[in-house]
């Protein structure tokens, strides 16, 4: 008879237990960017401290000398002149979440895979992956500090470019995060499990996907979302072709804020159909539940972004559209792992 392939110590059900904690955390963390970035609170931080930064100003003259650092800054000297104090920590109360969030998710990855690790937990093949997604929320912290930096002079905002790296990546490791538990929870239920295979049809929904998220944390970045209350026209128009016209296409498909608004709000129903095959091969594969969550995620999806747009950009709306985005990035992983499980 073969050797199980598993070693008696390790405990992959444990593991996978523990990676959907921080799959919860992390989708937290997108929410709490959303809310950072619908309030304009991105900025109010203009220094990045990663050990002495976990506590916020404790005294008057702490608080004072952060604001006195954020009056120094574009945003403030074009944007927010005679912002009180008051209203300063408003502001800094989100980013400041925002921060220590990423730390606790850093902490909250980091001590456990320890603690696995050397109790021999883990199982093979698994600790590259692991300290992949570790090293890549590490570097999710750089990426969060230079796309902070694009706009402390010159700009009165951040680089949407750089925010679209930083969401991606982090909605990234969410689905590294999740398909990781998937496989271990495979593992735990049957010792010669093997860690599923992407599939063409999960690839292709996964691109589609990542397109449409792309525009929507362009959206976000130039304040697109604000270009019109109107849907499915635009401002009485379905096209905007006078902003089309007055750019160079890839410019404008980049940087136009009705462009990148257009093609978000209509890229999406070629995401939904995508997804619809996705659903259909997960069903087909034996996992219905799969299929109607990948429904429902992208249905509620649809609805919320139209919510978004009518109601103007209401932080409610379009804090509730941002977690749902991250849900549906980890309803889609999970369709893409059932229908490539082995």
């Amino acid at each position: 008879m073969l050797a199980p392939p598993l070693p008696s110590r390790a405990r992959p059900g444990a593991v996978a237990r523990w990676l959907w904690w921080v799959a919860a955390l992390i989708v937290a963390m997108v929410v709490v960017g959303g809310i950072t970035r619908l309030t304009e609170s991105g900025l109010s931080i203009t220094e990045w401290k990663p050990l002495s930064g976990t506590l916020p100003p404790l005294d008057a003259a702490q608080w004072e000398a952060e604001f006195a650092n954020y009056r120094r800054i574009p945003e403030y000297q074009l944007l927010n002149q005679g912002m009180t104090l008051a209203q300063f920590k408003g502001i800094f109360f989100w980013e400041y979440v925002h921060r220590l969030l990423g730390r606790i998710i850093g902490l909250a990855f980091a001590l456990p895979l320890a603690w696995f690790w050397l109790r021999g937990a883990i199982p093979g093949g698994y600790k590259v992956r692991l300290v992949a997604l570790l090293a890549l929320g590490g570097f999710q912290g750089a990426i969060g500090w230079w796309m902070v930096a694009s706009g402390l002079s010159v700009r009165t905002d951040v680089s949407h470019i750089r925010l679209a790296v930083h969401l991606l990546n982090a909605l990234f490791i969410l689905a590294g995060t999740v398909w990781t538990a998937l496989d271990l929870r495979e593992l735990a239920g049957d010792r010669y499990a093997r860690p599923a295979r992407l599939t063409g049809i999960g690839a292709a929904a996964g691109v589609i996907l990542f397109v449409q998220l792309l525009y929507g944390a362009w959206v976000a970045g130039l304040n697109a979302g604000l270009v019109t209350d109107q849907w499915p026209l635009m401002n009485g128009r379905f096209f905007p072709a006078d902003e089309w016209a007055s750019r160079r296409a890839l410019d404008a498909m980049v940087n136009d804020p009705y462009v990148v608004h257009f093609i978000h709000r209509w890229w999406a129903w070629v995401a939904v159909a995508a997804l619809v095959l996705l659903a259909r091969a997960a069903r087909r594969a034996g996992h219905p539940k799969v299929a109607r969550m990948i429904h429902i995620a992208f249905g509620i999806q649809i609805l919320l972004g139209i919510g978004t747009v009518m109601s103007g950009v209401r932080i409610e709306v379009a804090a509730l559209h941002q977690l749902v985005g991250a849900l549906l990035v980890v309803a889609t992983t999970w369709g893409a792992h059932a229908v490539g499980r082995r």
